[in-house]
């Protein structure tokens, strides 16, 4: 069976307003900003047939999705979509001097050094390996067109691996809040149609 899959950022938050690491440890809510993308969204996208949501255990994936929920679509918490753990870093702010750590290990999973961790996080390598799990489950789940919200960094390490990218190019993948990626599954292969799109946004910039 070949399959569809819409595939978003959560919305906006105030750590992401604010230019804060956030991770997987922080559990925040989305910000009135956050939420009206949420709706613009689900505005754009409420007539696509989507048979299933899936979405991961932090809140913001929810609250981004919450109208498609609230008409009744079946959703399901799936373990492994998390974002990455940024360990000591999260909660901090971008800058220079507070988020060393974070620029460094950055720059070297660029490098190609993707088993680089932060102290008390994961490696892309490690996402990578929960994400597989998630995947394999949602693949096997009876349904043609579903839709799953995560998380920025996430989304950029997925891409790459399902998409049979080396995880040293996972910047080359945009990650707006609410932009969307659309791919196609069919014959045990992904392929990409819809790069980071955020049309849908531009009602709120009127």
């Amino acid at each position: 069976m070949n399959k569809r899959i819409y595939l978003i950022r959560h919305g906006e938050t105030d750590y992401n307003k604010k230019g804060m690491v956030q991770g997987s440890g922080i559990d925040a809510s989305l910000n009135d900003t956050g939420r009206a993308q949420g709706a613009a969204f689900y505005e754009r996208y409420r007539e696509m047939p989507f048979d299933k949501v899936f979405i991961s255990k932090l809140v913001r994936t929810k609250e981004t999705v919450q109208g498609f929920i609230d008409d009744g679509l079946p959703y399901e918490v799936v373990d492994g979509l998390e974002e990455i753990s940024w360990g000591d870093q999260e909660g901090v702010p971008f800058t220079p001097e507070t988020s060393t750590a974070y620029q460094i290990a950055t720059e070297k999973w660029a490098n190609g050094e993707i088993d680089t961790k932060i102290a008390g996080g994961e490696s892309p390598v490690d996402v990578m390996n929960r994400q597989k799990k998630a995947i394999a489950y949602i693949l096997n789940e009876d349904w043609e067109t579903a839709l799953i919200c995560c998380h920025g960094r996430a989304m950029r390490i997925m891409l790459c691996w399902i998409l049979g990218k080396p995880l040293s190019e996972m910047d080359d993948f945009g990650h707006s809040n609410t932009g969307l990626y659309v791919l196609d599954y069919e014959n045990g292969n992904f392929s990409l149609e819809t790069h980071n799109d955020i049309a849908h946004l531009e009602v709120l910039a009127k």
